[in-house]
């Protein structure tokens, strides 16, 4: 599968060959689209690379083109899980409140690696130190602990939207934040009790969630938070559940 990549790099905030005009976008936000996911088949098997821009186009994701991504769930020695709102001036999902990291490898030799699922954890890694100021030597490779894999599809307005195959990481650390303001809103450690009311009430209260966090939430997060101490057992390296 070969991917058409109109996307000139982060800066120009022009209309591309896509016809797409970006000047309205933060600038930073904008020349972070210019990264390279990884393009995956259904069987998360990495064909090709695209960047961020072409992968979250509503245009392409319509067509079929999925990437691989992961999810990070971040818990500190009480069991809380930290929780970002996304910044305001995200592209996709601006606002909406989520996990404590979403975000994709990218298409370099070091996150390529599949092996102990080493790339994405990499990146993960990455991310963490980008979003939140977490330093590596404080969330080593090795202390993620990778559950499972979710198949998505989801749009965010008219033209952005996610399609994926998402790995989920647990991992439990306490950390020193440092957030970086162009990507997170606001965080908050919670309870599973104060995570549950959050979702039983976030229509009534008007918070938004992203459609990854909710499809996890609704389907896996609370048995694995139940044994967030002993999750060998519920690990399914095998599985991409289709959602």
């Amino acid at each position: 599968m070969m991917v058409e990549d109109n996307n000139n790099n982060s800066s120009n905030n022009n209309a591309g060959a896509s016809g797409l005009d970006l000047s309205k976008y933060d600038d930073e936000q904008v020349r972070l689209m210019g990264e390279m996911c990884i393009v995956i088949d259904r069987d998360d098997n990495a064909i090709d690379a695209a960047s961020k821009k072409t992968c979250h186009l509503m245009t392409n994701i319509d067509q079929g083109l999925l990437h691989r991504a992961f999810s990070v769930f971040l818990f500190n020695s009480k069991n809380e899980l930290l929780l970002q709102q996304r910044a305001s001036e995200k592209i996709t999902f601006p606002d909406h409140y989520t996990n404590t990291c979403c975000s994709h490898p990218l298409a370099t030799a070091l996150e390529l690696e599949e092996a102990g699922q080493l790339g994405v954890r990499r990146a993960a890694q990455r991310k963490l130190e980008h979003e939140l100021g977490i330093k590596p030597e404080q969330v080593p490779l090795d202390c993620f602990k990778y559950l499972t894999r979710i198949h998505y599809l989801a749009p965010s307005d008219g033209t952005w939207g996610e399609h994926e195959i998402d790995y989920i990481l647990f991992v439990k650390a306490d950390v020193d934040l440092d957030v970086n303001p162009n990507e997170v809103k606001s965080v908050k450690y919670v309870s599973m009790d104060e995570m549950k009311q959050i979702v039983d009430t976030a229509e009534q209260t008007g918070t938004k969630l992203t459609p990854w966090f909710r499809l996890i939430g609704d389907n896996f997060l609370y048995k694995w938070w139940a044994q967030i101490d002993n999750l060998d057992a519920l690990e399914d390296h095998q599985t991409i559940h289709r959602m």
